[in-house]
């Protein structure tokens, strides 16, 4: 198993889906603080309501010159038409691919729901550095109240 990222590693820079198909790095965001939040489904409870929260402060975030990213394991279609229904405005990527970005980090990880066993993306956001390296790391996050911990967060940094 594959522990969680640490504060102080670099991000790894695995391919993400973007929307439109093509190819989303961490390095694309070299330069810039970043935050990624990794969530298990699209259009669920709270999923939903953390997609909302970082909508509703993306130009905060962005006066902050803080990028934002959401990933998931769903597919770019599915990610469009969740952003559609909700009128979201933080970008999504997805980590479909066996061995991506959540599964290098640890965040793709064996969950435990009654009873049953299942492979499942476990909460967790990073705030990454201009310098690429994770400066703090937020895992099994609760959703109240955890868009604006981040911006404080990446504020500080």
């Amino acid at each position: 198993m594959t522990t969680l990222p640490a504060v102080g590693d670099t991000l790894p820079d695995i391919a993400l889906t973007a929307l439109d198909g093509g190819v989303i790095r961490p390095a694309d965001f070299a330069g810039k603080k970043l935050v990624l939040f990794f969530y298990p489904k699209d259009d669920t409870p709270g999923c939903t309501t953390e997609n909302k929260d970082f909508t509703a402060l993306a130009g905060d975030f962005a006066a902050a010159d803080v990028a934002l990213l959401g990933i998931s394991k769903d597919s770019p279609e599915k990610h469009a038409k969740f952003i559609a229904k909700h009128d979201l405005a933080v970008p999504l990527a997805s980590d479909a691919a066996e061995g991506g970005l959540s599964d290098a980090l640890g965040i793709w990880a064996e969950k435990v729901n009654y009873g049953r066993t299942y492979m499942g993306m476990v909460r967790t956001t990073l705030l990454v550095g201009a310098d690429g390296r994770i400066a703090r790391v937020w895992s099994k996050v609760k959703v109240k109240g955890h868009a604006e911990e981040v911006l404080a967060a990446a504020r500080a940094l």
